[in-house]
This record gives structure tokens, C-alpha cells and sequence, in this order.
């Protein structure tokens, strides 16, 4: 019996959409519900804590977001919890 035979297929990665994320740095960005939405629960949980690390992560992000969901729909969303 294969060993491996067990193993579940791994989920596909669901593509993100960019304007999805803008709309939840909008409303939810100082809650850092963007950046779980795109996989970075490492900086969802800062985000959270720090009120978006005092808004200038949030202006960091309105230039950076879409790079940020190129990043994620191209599978680079394993990289540890802070990426």
C-alpha cells in the first residue's frame, strides 16, 4: 500500500480580486481585513492591534495592494506568516 495514497489533493488557490481588496482597505483596512483576505494573517493580526500600524501601513498598502494580489494569485501565499 502506497503511504501516500492517504493524502488529500491540495485545495486550489482561489483567485483574488484587486478591487475586492481595495474595498475591504476601505472600510476594514485599520482592522487589516485585506490582509487576511489575501493569506497574510501574520500582518492581519498587527494590522488589528495597531490600527493598521498607525494608518501608515494603510498608505503603504493603497500603492501596493494590487502588487500584493498579483503576488497571492501567483501561489506565493506559503512563505510564513509575516509575507
Amino acid at each position: 500500500m502506497n503511504p501516500t495514497s492517504n493524502a488529500l489533493p491540495a485545495a486550489p488557490v482561489v483567485p483574488k480580486a484587486t478591487w475586492i481588496a481595495y474595498i475591504l482597505w476601505f472600510f476594514f483596512g485599520f482592522l487589516g481585513v485585506h490582509k487576511f483576505y489575501l493569506g497574510k494573517t501574520g500582518w492581519g493580526i498587527l494590522y488589528f492591534f495597531t490600527g493598521g500600524i498607525l494608518g501608515v501601513g494603510l498608505l503603504i498598502d493603497l500603492f501596493s495592494l494590487p502588487a500584493q494580489v498579483r503576488h497571492y494569485n501567483q501561489g506565493y501565499t506559503h512563505g510564513g506568516c509575516w509575507t
